[in-house]
């Protein structure tokens, strides 16, 4: 369960202020898996941080049950210093995971090669994006945030993370952040749309869809 009581969300750009949400009070359900809908700019990357509790609130709180992943495919915490997989090590250390298990995942996983014991400010941004979902799929979750990572590099892997992603969902739920229709579709079974500042949730899918796709014909 990921509960909004009464948050606002606002920023100050160039001298203008931008409104992300307005007062918004509602709850996703826990188990589900949620596609967030908006147009460019919107604020559903911002949204996800403030679920993640990266990002802080202007007003009100987010409340949530269960564990909740930070936005997968996030690569921005990894230290460049280091290698992948004493990243992955550091990271499975700090939630408490079986770090040689994790690194064995994720090296299978991620298919970077030799590249998996080097630094990570030798990474290409493809291979920090494989490395970042490959060690949040690693962990297990109760609520999982997916910010469009699963278009990450080639049709062999892309299939490879929709696969692991599903394999995932038979035991926890997701907000999933993606433009691509068709992988709501797939992935989500219900939807919430964010539009001038109002978080509407739809328990049909489809039904969250045709409201965004209004919203973009107007």
């Amino acid at each position: 369960m990921i509960k909004f009581e009464s948050v606002s969300k606002t920023f100050v750009m160039d001298g203008k202020r931008k409104t992300i949400m307005n007062n918004v009070s509602i709850e996703f359900p826990s188990g589900r898996s949620v596609g967030l809908l908006g147009r460019n700019g919107a604020g559903k990357s911002t949204l996800l941080r403030m679920i993640a509790g990266t990002e802080p609130t202007s007003s009100g709180k987010i409340v949530s049950s269960g564990t909740i992943s930070w936005p997968v495919g996030f690569a921005g915490s990894f230290h460049g210093e280091l290698s992948g997989a004493q990243n992955c090590r550091f990271i499975g250390r700090i939630y408490g995971v079986d770090t040689d298990q994790l690194i064995k995942f994720v090296e299978d996983f991620a298919g970077l090669g030799v590249h998996f014991h080097l630094p990570i400010k030798t990474y290409s941004s493809g291979m920090k994006s494989r490395l970042a979902f490959g060690t949040s799929m690693g962990i297990s979750f109760d609520t999982y945030l997916v910010d469009e990572i699963t278009a990450v590099g080639d049709a062999s892997f892309r299939a490879k993370s929709d696969a692991l992603f599903k394999n995932r969902m038979k035991n926890s739920g997701s907000v999933v952040v993606s433009h691509a229709m068709g992988q709501i579709r797939q992935l989500c079974d219900s939807a919430v749309v964010l539009e001038d500042g109002e978080l509407i949730y739809f328990d049909d899918v489809e039904e969250g869809i045709k409201a965004h796709e209004i919203n973009m014909k107007r």
